[in-house]
């Protein structure tokens, strides 16, 4: 049957792909062009019918596909997915599709570019599939290097930063792969957004991989098996504590939860559009997803004891966030500080560990995927016609960009929660979920949304609406195919599911009830241990 190899279809398409593209000269860009559709349109049909065919009423781990690599080492290529993983697996192969066509015009070494693409898209839905911590970190240090590749390569320099020229030779042409332009630090260089990218993102994972060699050993099951590790596992709670810690530290820069933050903002502005799409969406989502995944599956009663301090650190980001958004004026530096905010409420919704606070939070992190995505699709699309972002330079772009106007609207009232758009489900859900347990914070996550609207009602006026800056060189709106179809999807998916919730929201529960049930049995089993303590104490004091 088909489902049995489905996993496998969605992740080695695009890695096939990829593969078949080196074959390719980069000459014949149609036929680039083709092969990346097809192998990425390959894995999002299959994460489509994943995504349907996920049997609600069986729940569970689905699809799954093992193949031992070392049973020396307890490693193997196990693949499966849940009510959180399958949501997580179809956004990252319809942000992948859509990058394809979003940089369909991209002039400088559009093979490499699209094998970097493609690669990419593999490794977060690696992520997303994989049971075997081995391989969970293997597709995460995975995506960290076409995301640099991206940035080096392919980004731009920001805030006004000119390019910076190498080294002229004699015959006058610009030797552009100098050592000096390579180790251009400037805090406003793609070079050094790259380099702060790659640095928190790679020593956090030296810390996470700390804490899954450290799980590995102290389970004494010479295995990676995540299932196995949580059943079967003799973890004392001492060790359970020490693991969340380095697992949390070590996924949530990639989360850019405060204060391990900073690198993301300066990476969005810098990269390319459909790699800061896929940043956005995706890449980011692997640090809240690891942390459910790991933290949340082997160590709840460590997780509880945790979560009031995380509670307070997603206000921060939240309010934070907002501020600094507000105070932006580059249009991917405010779309990324709003990003940077967001992950605050998809925090404040894992830390109510709670059925509807946790649904909606992993609902939170698909909707943040689609607006954030087809947000950074538009400021690409801006920038290739006006050569800027900076938004007071713009205005009145309504009048030579009608369609691009109407996308920009739907996805800046998704971001900030309007209702119909997704982000607006999950931002309830998640307020409903905290208010049970953090009432306070989320008081203050629910008021900070009124900075959100401040500055999207802000940009979006400046930029789109108005008299036309005459300054402005000639431009045209979004009218090819190629260019219309990336952004029609990104908004049906963001309005339909914001409409019709209701088999989303199936799909998650039916993830977050064993974690929560796991949590329960905790809980039980604690009470049950200060029982018999006390009992035992009791009986001493009367003898």
């Amino acid at each position: 049957m088909i489902s049995n190899y489905l996993l496998l279809i969605i992740l080695f398409a695009p890695f096939l792909g990829a593969t078949v593209l080196f074959f390719i000269p980069n000459t014949q860009k149609d036929v680039v062009r083709s092969i990346t559709v097809f192998f990425s349109g390959v894995s999002l049909l299959a994460s489509l019918f994943l995504f349907y065919s996920f049997d609600i009423s069986q729940g569970g781990y689905q699809f799954i596909s093992r193949t031992v690599w070392s049973e020396t080492l307890g490693i193997s290529f196990y693949l499966g997915v849940d009510g959180i993983g399958a949501p997580m697996v179809l956004a990252s192969a319809l942000l992948m599709f859509c990058g394809v066509f979003v940089s369909w015009d991209v002039k400088d070494r559009l093979k490499e570019f699209y094998i970097n693409l493609l690669i990419l898209g593999s490794a977060t839905m690696g992520v997303y599939m994989s049971l075997d911590l081995f391989f969970l970190f293997f597709f995460y240090e995975l995506s960290v290097i076409p995301m640099y590749l991206f940035l080096i390569m392919w980004g731009r320099h920001t805030k006004g930063y000119k390019d910076m020229k190498g080294h002229i030779d004699m015959s006058g042409e610009e030797k552009r792969n100098s050592v000096a332009f390579f180790l251009n630090f400037n805090k406003n260089s793609k070079e050094y957004a790259a380099m702060k990218l790659t640095l928190y993102l790679s020593l956090g994972a030296v810390v996470a991989l700390l804490g899954i060699l450290y799980i590995y050993v102290q389970s004494g099951l010479n295995t990676f098996d995540l299932i196995a590790i949580a059943e079967k596992g003799n973890l004392s709670l001492e060790v359970k504590e020490i693991a969340f810690i380095l697992i949390f530290i070590g996924f949530a820069p990639i989360a850019a939860i405060f204060p391990f933050h900073s690198w993301s903002p300066v990476g969005y502005a810098a990269a390319p559009p459909a790699a800061s799409m896929m940043h956005a969406g995706v890449l980011k989502k692997l640090g809240h997803f690891t942390i459910i995944r790991i933290c949340f599956y082997l160590f709840p009663e460590a997780t509880t004891k945790w979560m009031p301090l995380i509670a307070i650190l997603c206000v921060i980001n939240i309010v934070y966030g907002g501020l600094v958004a507000f105070l932006q004026k580059d249009t991917k530096f405010v779309i990324g500080y709003s990003s940077v905010g967001h992950m605050g409420y998809i925090f404040l919704g894992l830390a109510s560990l709670n059925t509807i606070g946790l649904t909606g939070a992993v609902f939170f992190l698909y909707a943040d995927a689609m607006a954030m995505g087809l947000l950074f699709a538009l400021a690409g699309f801006i920038y290739y016609q006006t050569n800027t972002l900076d938004i007071p330079s713009l205005g009145g772009l309504v009048h030579k960009m009608p369609f691009v106007t109407l996308c920009f609207v739907v996805g800046g009232a998704a971001s900030f929660g309007l209702p119909g758009g997704m982000n607006f489900v999950g931002e309830v859900m998640v307020f409903m979920g905290a208010w049970e347990v953090y009432p306070i914070q989320t008081i203050i996550a629910a008021l900070a949304v009124v900075i959100t609207w401040a500055y999207y009602f802000r940009m979006t006026r400046t930029m789109f609406f108005g008299k036309l800056n005459p300054a402005l060189p000639d431009i045209r709106d979004a009218r090819t195919w190629y260019e219309r179809l990336p952004l029609v999807l990104l908004v049906f998916f963001t309005l339909f599911f914001g409409i019709f919730p209701g088999r989303f929201i199936s799909v998650i529960e039916k993830g977050v009830t064993p974690i929560l049930a796991r949590f329960d049995r905790s809980a039980e089993n604690s009470a049950a241990q200060k029982t018999a303590l006390t009992v035992k104490t009791g009986d001493e004091t009367s003898k």
